[in-house]
Formats: C-alpha cells, structure tokens, sequence
C-alpha cells in the first residue's frame, strides 16, 4: 500500500510543482525577468502566495483524524496523510483563478526556463525515492513537501543556471539584427524616447513619413533590446527606407544599450519625468538616461523644450520644438474639440502651416509638432504632411475614444504618469456628459507615488462627476485626494477590480449620456 501511496505523491507533486511554476512564470515575465523584483513582489504578495499552506493544513488534519482512528498514531502515518492530501490541495489552489490581463507568452526563454525548473524538480523525487529505498519511515515524503515550499525560489535558481545560456543566445540574436542592418547601409533609423509620449510620437511620425517613404517602425510596445531585435530579424526588409525606432528603459545604460544596437542617425526626446522613479532612484537619472540617445546619434536631434528638464538641456545642433517663442518649430492650438485639433505651425524660415487631426486634446499638439518638424527635416512636403495629418488615428490605449451603445470610453490603459494622467482628465473635460473616472492610479513613482496620485485624486475632483479607484490597497492616496478636495464621498467607490468598477461605473443612474475614463490598467504583478 505504501508504494502506490508515495507514487501517487510523487506524481501529484510534479504536478503541483508545474502549476506553481505557471503562475510565478507569469509574474516573473511581467516583471521583465528580474531577480530581486520578483521576490520583492513574492515579499509584497506572501499572503497569496502561501494561501495554499491554509488549504495543506486544512486537507492535513481533515485526513488526520480520519486515518489516526483507523491505524493509531504513528510519524510515519502522520507524514503520509498530510501528503497524500496536501499536494492535490496545492495543485488546485495554483490553478489561476481568473483569465489574466496579460497571459504568460510561451517565449523560447520559458520554455528553456520550464526544461530547467522541472529538472530540479525530477531531481527533488529522486531524493525522495532513494529515501524510499532506504526505508526512512515515510521521512521522504518531507524532502517533497520542502521542495514545493522552496519552488518559487527553484524558478529563480533555475533563471540563474539559465543566464549563461540566455546571454549567449542574446548575443546571437543582436549579432544577427547588427548584421541585417550592414546590409540596409542605405537607412535612415530614428530613435524615439521619452519618459512618455515616445510612444506616440512613434505612431504619429510613422504616419506622417509614409506619405513619402517606405517606413518601418517597432509596433505596440516594443521598445526593449529584444523587442528591438526582433522586429529587426522579423520584419525589417530591403525596400524599407527609414526604421523608426521605439527606445525605452527602467534603469541607466539601456538607451545606451538600444543605440549600440541600431546606430541611430536621427534622435527625438519627447519628455522628462518621473515616470519609473522606483528603479532609476533619482530624476537626474532619468534625464541623463535619456540623453543617452542624443549622445549616441551622428545627426540631428529633436528636443521638446516645452519640457523643463529637457529646456535646461540643449546641445548644440538641436531641433527644438513646442509651444514656447524659444523654438525652432513653434506649435499654436487653434481650437480643440471632441471631434478633433486644429493648431499651426511655424517653421524655421517663418511660415506658419495649419493642420487638422482627428485626435482630442491639446496635449496632442506639442507631439505632433515634433512629428511635423521631423517630416520636413527629411523632406515631407507640407501637403503631404497634411494630408498624413488627416489619416492619424489613436493609438490603441492612449485616448482612444469607444463608443460603447450608450456609453463613450475614453481607452487610456496605458497611461501611468503624472503629465499624462492630468491631460487625460482636461480631455475628459471637453465632454458634456457625466463624466466617470476609472483608476487603480500611478505606480513605480518610487517615494513620490503616494504624493502624486493624491495630488490626481484632487484633480480628478474638479473634473469628474463620479469617481472608482481599482484596488482596495492601492485606492488610498486617491480618495485622501479626493476628501482634500471636498470632494462628496457619495461619489466616489473603491472597486476590488476592473470587472467590479466597470459594473459599477454602468449601474448608476443618470439622466445624462455616460462618458467613462479608463485611466492606466495595472497589470496582473499588481
């Protein structure tokens, strides 16, 4: 009886063990395979974590008092019970309770991060079954148990015996992008960065090219150096003519990092802020990060000096561009309505242009006026540059404007920083309607996070008509911004999720036509 007992153990373990490792694979993906912010986040999500230890306990004594009436009181029963139980209990509680957000993408990286982590574990029931072997009195079934508690660390260890292996096929694979790009001598590459609006800009820019040129550019977020490399490999061609590249970073060195991949001719800064204050530390950080980029370029740089840190920074050579008189390209908003901008500007040699976009809110135009100024640096003529004007279109999740029956939603999920958060509610302003803000608010603002997303729940209450907070951790700093503001408690609701809030936020009742703000969408790690 015993062997069919710790074979069935065994089995279930691995299983277990497997369940355990989607879910931290998940998360550790999300957390862009670092180390010490993973187990920051296993820190900060313990009780989560360890919840299937309550239904192990549960399961435990359950079996327990079943089998010590029968068999009478032994260590070895006792271990074997709790096994014969708990694992199935573990496997069950792994099962991820709710469709994610983002889901875990079976990349070559995890699938070589699976092969690792489960060899260990194979490694974990040989221990085991030589301890069967040797007849240790059920003590065997305790190197199982200590394995599962220690399996998310296992998913680290296994990340670490990986990392020699990774960073040899990270060199093939830039190696390889490096090399497609020595046979396309003839491209033009634009780097794009910027605390936000890069983007964007991205999207803007590539519209306004492909009115004279064949363009590629990195699509949807893909603004790392193996996202990078893999556009490169995947879809950069001989009859493309200008890549527009997308350059983001978290920490110092990796703008630098993207430049000593691509080589860029052309630069552009859209913004300076604190956005990911949490891994750069310090604002200087973040300035000097994104200067990487203008330093690494061999030709003309744009810079938006209607940015303060990037207004005390200006090299020599620049392409300035804004609002302000101190530019080389000087935007003017004409009029900004729900059904779209009309602005001009004026160009180096003193004429001034006009433009119309389908696109809401004045904050639009000092990006647009960078991608104007670049369009005519590389030769654009200014119909074209209308023309291209005409056809840009939101960009998914960034003041996308839905019409919902009847309700309209104004998609920002992908806003997460002070600047953009503030622009959101004075488009959310234009609207007659009852206006409806959805927010889990700010995050990775380091010590400042608290402060600001009081300061966006204050602001938030000269806007809205109602407001949700997604979280019941996260709401704090929003609602204390709302109490600060007088802002009438009746009107407002903490939601538990995105699910919850959006249920709420169409349950109430108004004799106005619905307008909901979806300010930013944290992912599945928050």
């Amino acid at each position: 009886m015993e062997i069919y007992l710790f074979i069935l153990c065994a089995v279930t373990y691995l299983l277990a063990a497997f369940m355990n490792a989607l879910t931290h694979a998940h998360i550790f993906q999300l957390n862009s395979y670092h180390g010490a912010k993973h187990l920051k986040w296993i820190g900060k999500n313990f009780g989560s974590v360890a919840s299937n230890l309550y239904a192990v306990a549960f399961a435990a004594v359950a079996i327990y008092v079943g089998r010590i009436t029968r068999s009478g009181f032994t260590v070895g029963n006792i271990i074997q019970i709790i096994f014969a139980g708990a694992f199935v209990m573990f496997a069950l509680s792994d099962i991820p309770k709710k469709k994610a957000k983002k889901p875990l993408v079976f990349t070559a990286r995890v699938k070589r991060l699976f092969v690792t982590y489960m060899i260990l574990h194979l490694l974990i029931v040989a221990a085991a079954i030589v301890l069967y072997i040797l007849k240790t009195n059920g003590w065997y079934f305790t190197v199982l148990f200590l394995g599962y508690m220690i399996a998310p660390l296992l998913l680290l260890l296994s990340n670490a015996i990986n990392a020699p292996a990774e960073a040899a096929v990270r060199r093939h694979y830039v190696k390889d992008a490096k090399q497609i790009l020595k046979t396309c001598p003839d491209l033009q590459i634009i780097g794009i960065t910027g605390s936000y609006g890069k983007t964007s800009m991205k999207y803007f820019l590539t519209t306004l090219l492909r009115q004279k040129y064949n363009v590629l550019m990195t699509p949807e977020s893909y603004n790392t150096p193996m996202g990078v490399v893999k556009t490169i490999r995947g879809s950069l061609r001989g009859y493309h003519e200008i890549f527009v590249c997308e350059m983001g970073a978290k920490k110092v060195g990796e703008i630098q990092e993207l430049c000593n991949i691509v080589s860029p001719q052309i630069g552009m800064i859209t913004s300076i802020g604190p956005q990911h204050l949490e891994s750069f530390k310090s604002i200087e950080n973040i300035v000097n990060t994104k200067y990487e980029l203008a330093d690494a370029v061999n030709g003309k740089v744009f810079l938006n000096t209607d940015n303060e840190y990037i207004a005390g920074r200006l090299p020599d050579g620049c392409v300035r561009y804004g609002t302000g008189e101190n530019t080389d390209y000087r935007a003017q908003v004409i009029s900004v309505s729900r059904k779209g901008t009309a602005f001009s500007v004026t160009y180096p040699n003193g004429s001034c242009h006009e433009f119309k976009t389908a696109l809401i809110g004045e904050h639009n135009v000092v990006n647009l006026c960078g991608a104007v100024a670049m369009a005519d640096s590389l030769g654009v003529s200014v119909e074209n540059i209308q023309h291209g004007m005409m056809r840009i279109q939101p960009v998914p999740h960034r003041l996308q404007l839905l019409e919902k029956g009847a309700v309209t939603v104004i998609d920002d999920a992908f806003n997460s920083n002070p600047s953009g958060c503030k622009a959101a509610l004075e488009t959310l302003r234009l609207f007659s309607e009852y206006k409806i803000l959805v927010t889990p608010g700010m995050i990775e603002l380091g010590d400042q996070e608290e402060a600001l997303n009081k300061t966006f729940g204050m602001q938030a209450a000269e806007v809205c008509d109602f407001v949700i907070a997604v979280g019941q951790r996260r709401a704090g700093p929003i609602m204390a911004g709302l109490e600060k503001a007088g802002y009438p408690k009746e009107q407002s609701y903490v939601a538990n999720d995105l699910a919850d809030a959006m249920q709420k936020a169409y349950s109430i009742e108004t004799e106005r036509k619905k307008v909901i703000l979806l300010e930013n969408d944290l992912p599945d790690n928050y």
